[in-house]
């Protein structure tokens, strides 16, 4: 198998993993910060989600530390097989709540103008949290595709 930057057991696979976990841990922090985010189906969503691959991303960052203090490789394709499921399932399920979520904002904010008339909602909170999901699934689905690359590469 080819080494590509965000191979696993590499640096740049570390640090793709510690991106993912610490963009999904924020968002659910700030999620779990605002007060009222659980009347929204939404942002209860984009908290399980998050949560999902934080813990996803932290086990993977484990993982390829490991491998890199033990000089060990993480490339056989068992493995492989493993990391591109793992990866494609939680890229997709943080795409999804990442997108609701933002849609949430969208029509609290610029559609029904509930965060002018309501100075209570934490809207800058909303918001911030559904970036911090939007940063996470695009470290995601990079990963996702460098896991499939590394698959079908001879």
């Amino acid at each position: 198998m080819r080494e590509l930057a965000g191979s696993p057991g590499t640096c740049s696979g570390l640090s793709l993993r510690l991106g993912q976990f610490l963009f999904a841990a924020g968002s659910v922090c700030v999620m779990a910060s605002a007060a009222g985010f659980a009347n929204y189906t939404a942002f209860c969503y984009l908290i399980a989600s998050m949560g999902l691959q934080a813990l996803w991303s932290l086990g993977l960052a484990c993982l390829d530390g490991y491998a890199l203090r033990m000089k060990k490789d993480l490339q056989s394709s068992v493995l492989v097989s493993l990391f591109v499921v793992g990866d494609w399932v939680t890229s997709i399920l943080s795409f999804a709540a990442s997108c609701s979520a933002g849609g949430v904002v969208v029509l609290f904010d610029r559609d029904a103008f509930f965060c002018s008339r309501d100075p209570h909602l934490p809207c800058g909170a909303f918001e911030l949290a559904t970036a911090f999901a939007f940063l996470s699934w695009a470290l995601s689905a990079t990963s996702a595709l460098v896991m499939f690359w590394l698959l079908a590469s001879p």
